[in-house]
């Protein structure tokens, strides 16, 4: 299935970009998240005449999320959570937990699907996380899970 990108999506293309896609994937998200148009003439001519206005709502994106990168980029939060004595975690830190940990600390709103553990975090450490706030720009935080108490 054909359409057309009104946003610059990571890894998919750019604004007013027309590719093609599996169908599930542009009606169930590109679409319904209005990410992209069908590919017909009349939208492909709406697009281009409307093409540089989605441009600059991109670029206030794309600063805004500088922004927020600069803020957050390389910070350590600190998480405590129960586990057991061979320091592992009862559960583990969901990107829900994190982006309540930022929300707290930086006053700052980052949803949970931006959140990217490198890897689960399932055990007592230090983990580096991955956030993507655009499509080009990313931070990467350090997450410090320590002991709440130990249970026997």
């Amino acid at each position: 299935m054909k359409v057309i990108l009104l946003e610059n999506v990571k890894r998919i293309g750019s604004i007013g970009e027309v590719i093609a896609v599996k169908r599930g994937f542009a009606r169930n998200y590109l679409i319904a998240n209005k990410k992209a148009l069908y590919a017909s003439k009349e939208n492909i001519n709406q697009v281009e005449k409307i093409k540089t206005e989605l441009t600059k709502k991109d670029n206030e994106k794309k600063k805004e999320a500088s922004q927020i990168a600069q803020q957050i980029n390389g910070k350590e939060y600190s998480i405590k959570k129960l586990s057991t004595e061979n320091k592992e975690l009862y559960g583990s830190v969901k990107p829900t937990e994190i982006a309540k940990l930022i929300q707290e600390e930086n006053r700052i709103k980052i949803k949970p699907s931006m959140i990217q553990p490198i890897k689960e975090i399932k055990a007592l450490g230090k983990f580096k996380v991955k956030i993507s706030l655009h499509s080009e720009i990313d931070a990467e935080i350090s997450i410090k899970v320590s002991s709440a108490e130990t249970i026997q």
